[in-house]
């Protein structure tokens, strides 16, 4: 007689319809892929390996902090995933449309161009060459203006902002090119707190909505406080992990050295406890006012 359907037995076996636990294996098999990897990549400056073969991946909902000494390659590696230097060797893989944020000292402030104008030219791959922008470019703007608190200063020329609205102007800038995966130069230096603080809010919202963030800094207490990873850089990768990784005195010491791993200690407690191209360098279009993003697809060598 066939004994009836129950509880599976000795052998494991599920009853018929009902589903099984994933193993770890299989739930990485079923995760969507990164909109960003980079695979052993390296990058020659003037003849110097100025990036060896660096790996790193940034996936959804991610804010990755990219961190490192000064002339560790942070910069380099971004304009290498961007396709605006060429690669050695090693792969760049982007399955998503990217948007760039450069330091400030990238754009021409004195450009004649208010606030709006400055943002919408983030578009300029989108709307074309010698077109005028249509109300989805304009509605793309308006939404980046507001997402950066910069609504009220959109008919202001850029030149009189002071240096907090204009990060805010670079990161709606990208913005307005609705990216899904943003790669942010240095956004936190040289603006105040205030400033510091409604960014690193913004940063933290657009991961919680299902992009992917990959942020070169040198604030260690901002980068504990909002990163949800971070990749020690020193030409090479040095090590990744979660922000505690900050609080690693040996990791600290290979990355940095031995002076700037005390500080990076000290600063990091204290956070638990408490080349330019004129207008944004963007990918360019030769308009001089850039664009401001990247096209998805993947660069190889």
């Amino acid at each position: 007689m066939t004994p009836p359907d129950g509880p599976a037995g000795a052998s494991g076996d599920a009853p018929a319809g009902v589903p099984t636990a994933l193993s770890a294996a299989e739930r990485a098999d079923a995760a969507p892929p990164a909109p960003l990897t980079v695979d052993a990549v390296s990058v020659r400056l003037g003849g110097r390996l100025a990036v060896c073969e660096a790996g790193l991946v940034v996936r959804q909902g991610e804010l990755v902090g990219l961190l490192g000494p000064n002339g560790a390659g942070k910069t380099t590696l971004l304009r290498a995933v961007l396709g605006l230097l060429p690669l050695a060797s090693g792969t760049v893989t982007a399955r998503a449309r990217i948007g760039y944020v450069p330091q400030r000292h990238e754009f021409a402030w004195d450009f004649p161009v208010d606030v709006r104008g400055a943002v919408l030219s983030g578009r300029t791959r989108q709307i074309g060459w010698l077109r005028r922008a249509e109300a989805r470019d304009r509605a793309a703007a308006d939404e980046a203006l507001e997402r950066t608190g910069l609504t009220a200063l959109r008919r202001r020329p850029v030149g009189e902002l002071s240096g907090g609205q204009r990060q805010r102007v670079l990161v709606a800038r990208a913005l307005a090119t609705e990216p899904d995966v943003l790669l942010l130069d240095e956004p936190f230096t040289g603006v105040d707190v205030p400033t510091q603080d409604v960014l690193g809010a913004l940063f933290a919202r657009l991961a919680q909505e299902g992009r992917a963030l990959l942020m070169t800094t040198h604030d260690l207490a901002a980068a504990a406080r909002s990163c949800t990873r971070v990749v020690l850089l020193n030409r090479s990768v040095v090590a990744e992990g979660g922000p505690g990784l900050l609080s690693d005195p040996e990791q600290m010491l290979r990355a940095f050295g031995l002076d700037r791993a005390i500080n990076a200690a000290a600063s990091t407690t204290g956070a638990d406890t408490g080349t330019s191209t004129g207008i944004g360098s963007g990918v360019g279009t030769g308009s001089g006012l850039g664009s401001g993003s990247a096209p998805a697809e993947a660069v190889t060598t």
